[in-house]
């Protein structure tokens, strides 16, 4: 693919702390081009496009490193803040697959962002005294109605037997499947109601937005910060049931065979990627339960140093898919999800996140989330197969791990 030539002059950029409390999300002034980048109050939200760039293929990776480097080498920014996320700043969605493999990269022209109680504006072209707009106000769906998608959940559980048999065969150790539900309003379709409702009930997950597709992960695909790299790794998963509570569930995964071999997988398949860029890379001795309303996760913490200083997105190009949204062996995984679901994903399951200058930022596993268009959306879930996966079990748990975005559509919290 040709990276287009950036910008021959260069653009000015001024990122400067202001005094705010309010809301990140409550900042975003409209439904269209919201970015947002947000767990817990901190974050990055941002609106505006100065530019934008959509790889495709096998080379996005490399080809959205290249795009980035040469357009933000062009921006003079003075930056008063030096923080995490301050400074030039672009919002990345990276597809799943490599065919079509349609990413989206946006630079936003108004970036809020907020770290250990310190707010900044982050701005790029023509410099405002005041670059916060009149915020439009948020629109709520009066009617959701849902229809089958691609692969609907009848077809998820063929799929699934499918997998099952051929794993048992022996020609891969585990492979992760989803389908997809469409929901369609009454109006277009605020990102901004999504993003308000999926914060409020996961405050422990990142919120996303970014061309379109929102979401609320639990998964840190990746943190790049100088030459430290960490990643969260979850895979292995369960749910609520009438009569156990929290504590009981959390044992039942923890002493869960199928779980912690699914876990394992993970595990391995992102320190093996990650490990030639590394000095040194440690691994939690033992993954522990993350909780959330809807589902616990096994999950594990993966911390390095690096060496040669890669870019995120050259790390994110090398680690992904992991076996956590893809499967093991990795290219025998793929490629039975392109037979096995005969659907295009798109960006779930891809990394999302935000890059600065440097190189650094943070991207996570598109999960929990939709694509939005107008009065639509497409939502997406799954779960990860090995060869003593049950159908019926899995199609429960994708239903189960569709709920946070079903819910922040329908405003339940």
């Amino acid at each position: 693919m040709t990276v287009p030539t950036p910008h021959t002059t260069a653009l000015r950029a001024r990122t400067r702390a202001v005094a705010s409390d309010a809301e990140l999300l409550r900042l975003l002034p409209g439904a269209i081009g919201a970015l947002a980048w947000v767990m817990g109050g901190d974050g990055l939200v941002g609106w505006g496009e100065v530019a934008r760039f959509e790889p495709s293929g096998a080379d996005r990776f490399a080809t959205a490193d290249q795009w980035w480097r040469a357009y933000s080498a062009g921006i003079d920014c003075v930056d008063e803040v030096r923080l995490p996320g301050s400074g030039p700043v672009v919002f990345v969605s990276m597809a799943f697959a490599d065919d079509p493999g349609r990413s989206a990269l946006v630079v936003p022209e108004v970036l809020v962002g907020r770290r250990d109680g310190v707010t900044w504006v982050t701005q790029i072209g023509e410099l405002a005294d005041n670059p916060l707009r009149t915020v439009e106000p948020v629109r709520r769906p009066e009617v959701i109605r849902y229809s089958e998608g691609e692969l609907a959940a009848t077809g998820y559980r063929e799929a699934v037997s499918r997998a099952v048999r051929r794993m048992s065969a022996g020609e891969l150790a585990k492979v992760v499947l989803a389908h997809d539900l469409v929901a369609t309003a009454d109006s277009a379709i605020d990102p901004r109601f999504v993003l308000h409702g999926l914060a409020q009930r996961y405050p422990s997950c990142w919120v996303f937005s970014v061309d379109g597709l929102v979401g609320a992960t639990p998964e840190m695909l990746l943190r790049r910060r100088d030459s430290a790299v960490y990643s969260r790794v979850l895979a292995g998963t369960m749910w609520p049931r009438p009569g156990v509570d929290g504590d009981e569930l959390a044992a039942e995964l923890m002493a869960s065979s199928k779980n912690r071999t699914e876990h394992g997988y993970a595990v391995e398949s992102l320190t093996e990627t990650l490990r030639p860029f590394c000095a040194s890379l440690s691994v939690s001795p033992r993954p522990h339960v993350l909780r959330l309303p809807n589902v616990v996760h096994l999950a594990s913490d993966v911390t390095g140093e690096l060496t040669d200083e890669p870019s995120l997105l050259a790390l994110a190009g090398a680690v992904h898919p992991t076996a956590a949204v893809g499967g093991t062996p990795r290219a025998a995984a793929v490629t039975a999800i392109g037979e096995l679901e005969g659907m295009d994903r798109g960006r779930y399951a891809g990394p999302v996140g935000w890059v600065d200058a440097n190189g650094d930022g943070e991207v996570g596993i598109a999960l929990r989330c939709a694509q939005l268009s107008g009065c639509s959306a497409r939502l997406f879930a799954g779960g990860g197969m090995v060869p003593d996966s049950d159908p019926d079990t899995e199609v429960a748990e994708a239903a189960a791990k569709m709920i946070p975005i079903r819910d922040a559509l329908e405003g339940l919290v």
